[in-house]
């Protein structure tokens, strides 16, 4: 008997651990991101115009290729202009998805997102979208040609950061670990 009340407590000990470790986020500096795009979509209300519209085609895969990539770009000169460059396939991608939600919503209404899915054909990037979401939109990019125009490296995950003119500023590769970590780029390679 008495074994069994040790085996018990043991167990709720652990159960107690676990719920206390998954509830504080594990230490990884990543937030938790809004529980759903609405939530998204209402923190993000009151942003101005050109990022508003980025946020009515939230977690929407674009066609168009560069020149609709282009024209997009222009839309928001004026503002600083995050692109991330992620793929279905892609583990480091899906590894900073939280992050880029997470700060997509908190930052989106100062700094325009945008996702460029490369490398990947539409119904696996849709199949993954489905399961997550962004509170920005990507365009598509199968061939890498906005990619190439943006003379970004091939490896996966990379970030672009151009400034309120439509320079880039700076290009990342590799995953974003944190929500600081973006923080900290952002603030010192666009001042925001």
């Amino acid at each position: 008997m008495r074994r069994m009340l040790v085996l018990l407590a043991s167990v709720a000990l652990i159960a107690v651990v676990v719920i206390g470790l998954t509830s504080a986020g594990g230490g990884d500096g990543a937030t938790d991101p809004p529980d759903s795009l609405a939530d998204a979509r209402e923190e993000l209300t009151g942003a101005p115009a050109p990022l508003a519209a980025l946020h009515a085609q939230a977690n929407e895969l674009l066609p168009g290729g560069p020149s609709a990539f282009d024209q997009r770009i222009a839309a928001l000169k004026g503002h600083p202009i995050v692109v991330n460059k992620w793929a279905s396939w892609c583990l480091p991608c899906k590894e900073e998805f939280p992050v880029f939600e997470s700060i997509g919503t908190k930052r989106g209404k100062e700094i325009a997102f945008l996702g460029v899915n490369g490398g990947d054909k539409d119904p696996a990037a849709r199949r993954y979208l489905d399961k997550t979401w962004l509170p920005f939109p990507s365009f598509t990019d199968p061939a890498e040609d906005i990619s190439r125009q943006l003379k970004a490296p091939k490896n996966y995950p990379m970030t672009v950061f151009i400034d309120r003119t439509g320079k880039t500023t700076y290009i990342h590769s590799g995953p974003y670990r944190s929500d600081q970590a973006l923080l900290d780029d952002i603030e010192q390679y666009l001042g925001a």
